[in-house]
């Protein structure tokens, strides 16, 4: 995927109008600004439309220190007044020293959100791209957050989103990994582990393969404990729940396979093996997941009303405002994004 060679100069939204993506610029004195400012630089001007939500002002110094020729027309409400739109939905702009995760940042990163999924809510959007956020930055607001996946769940009222991660390798070769639980204690994982969250994954999973355009869909599933479980000897999950839930499944007709070592199973993934795996938690999947495609990898949500995709990455405090930060991951989650707006996910 060439985030930088999109090819949708005449494609139209099914509005019969161009995509509207709203982006959500994330923690203001994080890196989320600055990568959306290089992906968005990076991307062919086609006829997409994005609202970037979040400051102005602090957006404007990043564009001048990188040297942007980059160019937004500011609106005092949501609006679409030229090919990029900035609007900042909060009154007044940040103050100039900003610490980083410091409460203004939060306040804006946490408004910026919400803002972005209100306005796909309302149809203003098609879809949203999600900058990175400090979790700990918005819990010392006073705020119950657990994610921006859970908070937009919330939102929506989606009580079965499954979070989808992709990342691709400098030779082509992807990884594409569903969650059974997300942002938990490795100590509740265990006892999260359910028939259903495992059924829901699969099957999102397989989805994902095919709103892809992948001419395939086959699923393998880690196990939870090491060596899934040694038949019971070293934990009893994979005999009690995994393995009965996904005979079921297969009876079905769903192509999945497992449950299989996760210390062995992602090796053949890698290889081509299967299209996507389901992991236990969210090291499990993640952690090889960002050793093959850490600068183009992607979050994906799956099963919200809209469209929502954001970088597989954080806040990076330690090389904000330095110029470093690379625009890839952004680049690639704005391309998803508008190639699944316009069901044309295929990457060519």
């Amino acid at each position: 995927m060439d985030a930088s060679k999109p090819n949708h100069s005449s494609a139209t939204s099914e509005r019969g109008q161009p995509p509207r993506i709203g982006i959500a610029l994330g923690d203001p004195s994080g890196i989320g600004p600055e990568v959306t400012l290089k992906a968005l630089d990076s991307i062919s001007r086609d006829t997409t439309r994005y609202l970037l939500i979040g400051d102005g002002d602090n957006l404007d110094v990043i564009r001048r220190q990188l040297g942007l020729p980059l160019e937004w027309t500011t609106s005092t409400r949501p609006a679409f007044e030229n090919r990029i739109t900035l609007w900042n939905p909060l009154v007044g702009a940040l103050p100039a020293d900003m610490t980083p995760g410091c409460r203004a940042a939060a306040e804006m990163a946490l408004a910026s959100l919400k803002a972005a999924g209100q306005l796909c809510l309302e149809g203003f959007l098609d879809g949203m791209v999600t900058a990175p956020l400090s979790k700990e930055a918005i819990l010392n607001l006073g705020q119950k957050f657990v994610g921006q996946t859970e908070y937009l769940s919330e939102m929506a009222g989606a009580s079965d989103t499954t979070m989808m991660l992709m990342g691709e390798d400098d030779r082509g070769r992807w990884l594409r990994v569903a969650l059974v639980t997300t942002h938990l204690p490795l100590k509740d994982v265990a006892a999260a582990i359910t028939a259903p969250k495992i059924e829901l994954a699969v099957r999102r999973a397989g989805d994902a393969c095919r709103a892809l355009g992948l001419p395939r869909q086959r699923v393998a599933v880690c196990g939870l404990n090491p060596h899934a479980g040694e038949g019971g000897k070293i934990g009893c999950e994979e005999i009690e729940i995994v393995i009965p839930i996904l005979n079921s499944m297969r009876a079905a007709g769903v192509d999945v396979v497992g449950p299989i070592p996760a210390d062995t199973l992602f090796h053949y993934a890698y290889r081509g093996d299967y299209d996507a795996v389901v992991a236990m938690y969210h090291d499990q999947g993640l952690g090889p997941l960002k050793m093959v495609g850490f600068d183009r990898g992607i979050n994906w949500t799956l099963g919200l009303p809209f469209v929502r995709t954001s970088p597989d990455h954080g806040t990076a405090y330690n090389i904000a405002g330095k110029g470093i930060a690379s625009g890839e991951s952004m680049g690639c989650a704005i391309e998803l994004a508008t190639r699944l707006i316009l069901k044309k996910p295929i990457w060519t």
